[in-house]
């Protein structure tokens, strides 16, 4: 009510548009009878004409001209403010407007559900001669639409690569629909599953499809590194004077890079990612100091994911000095083998998931060659063994060393 009595003293005498002036009060000193007839036929006119304006303008929204919608819609209530309410519809003004527009979205929310069976049919549906995808412009050189299925299957297990890069494959589907066909094929998600969890994958119940249990199982990843920093403080010696005894602050990482053969590399030392990442990227490293081994996965009852891995140092076999113990009886070392076995549990973290390890189990077993007794010593996990959290490396998969 405020708003159309706000409306209604804009415009006292004369519409902005130069249109007829609105009616006066008629004066009392006039005849009463031919006052009222003249002010309720003014009345009427004015009312018609703010419908035939109100009309245009719901005509100019529904063609999209805005602007010319609202100009419209000024004229029309400044001569009568609740026009809106007077008008009768046939129909809903916004019958092919929202109505059609609700129905259109609904039918966008179901083809992005089942995008993929979509694509297939309309594939379906084209002739014989038209192939899984055309060129967007005419070239002069052979187009990767001439090759043949088969030939298309062989280069995305080239795109996937041993690496299990799925993330290429994914931006690959993106190219066209004939692509992302080709990246939703099952059997290559199939043995992407199998090549991470081996016999356990068997069953794909409760999943819907393979990629759906990559997506959704946990699993450990691939494509960089798991990192921890850990940082105390550490007592010095005392001073010859006996004035001040030093500290010192220690700062090392662990690095742990898995791979999808089942191996895992674990390096722990003092020097920050960007100068040890970089050698983490094949198991063929030079870095002394480094453990390689072998870990699977593992789900608990209490439906959790752990990690248990079984890591030593490589082996190098130096020559044996013949003439440095030619003169003397030598003392044979008694030879071992060091072995360390880790156990984590695998955790999601933020927005990312399967991002983080946390230490559950870590000790080391000295097995002695000779009598083959082992020994173990289990450590602690205290506040030194901080969480591992993943750092995505694009280098590791630039490169496809073996297809899929």
């Amino acid at each position: 009510m405020f708003r159309a009595q706000w409306m209604f003293e804009l415009a006292p005498g004369m519409s902005s548009s130069g249109l007829e002036p609105l009616p006066c009060r008629a004066s009392s000193r006039g005849p009463g009878v031919k006052s009222v007839d003249a002010r309720g036929k003014q009345e009427i006119a004015k009312e018609e004409k703010a419908k035939e304006l109100f009309l245009k303008a719901v005509e100019e929204e529904q063609n999209g001209a805005l602007y010319e919608a609202i100009k419209f819609y000024r004229l029309a209530m400044q001569l009568v403010p609740d026009i809106e309410f007077k008008i009768t519809y046939t129909r809903s003004p916004d019958g092919d407007g929202v109505g059609k527009r609700c129905v259109e979205d609904n039918k966008e929310d179901d083809k992005m559900a089942d995008l993929l069976s979509d694509f297939q049919q309309q594939l379906t549906l084209q002739e014989s001669s038209v192939k899984l995808c055309q060129p967007e412009v005419d070239v002069s050189q052979t187009h990767i639409s001439v090759l043949p299925m088969e030939v298309l299957m062989y280069i995305f297990r080239w795109v996937v690569s041993s690496d299990l890069d799925l993330r290429s494959l994914e931006q690959l589907s993106l190219v066209c629909r004939g692509f992302y066909i080709c990246a939703r094929d099952p059997e290559i998600w199939h043995q992407v599953c199998l090549k991470i969890w081996g016999r356990s994958c068997n069953k794909l119940v409760p999943y819907a499809s393979w990629r759906e249990m990559f997506l959704e199982r946990p699993r450990v990843r691939f494509d960089g590194v798991y990192i921890s920093k850990t940082k105390y403080i550490r007592q010095g010696e005392q001073s010859l004077d006996g004035f001040y005894r030093a500290w010192h602050q220690v700062e090392y990482y662990r690095y742990l890079r898995f791979f999808p053969d089942g191996q895992v590399m674990m390096l722990t030392t003092p020097e920050d990612p960007p100068s040890i990442v970089p050698r983490l990227r094949t198991k063929n490293t030079r870095t002394d100091a480094i453990l390689l081994g072998h870990y699977r996965l593992s789900q608990e009852t209490d439906n959790q994911t752990k990690v248990f891995a079984v890591i030593m140092k490589k082996k190098e076999e130096k020559p044996i000095d013949y003439h440095k113990y030619r003169y003397f009886r030598r003392v044979p070392a008694q030879e071992t083998d060091h072995s360390f076995h880790v156990g984590l549990q695998l955790c999601s973290s933020g927005r990312q998931r399967f991002n983080k390890l946390v230490w559950i189990h870590h000790s080391c077993h000295i097995t002695y060659k000779s009598t083959g007794e082992t020994a173990v010593t289990t450590f602690d996990i205290d506040k030194m063994y901080t969480p591992l959290f993943f750092a995505r490396v694009k280098s590791f998969t630039a490169f496809s060393e073996k297809p899929l």
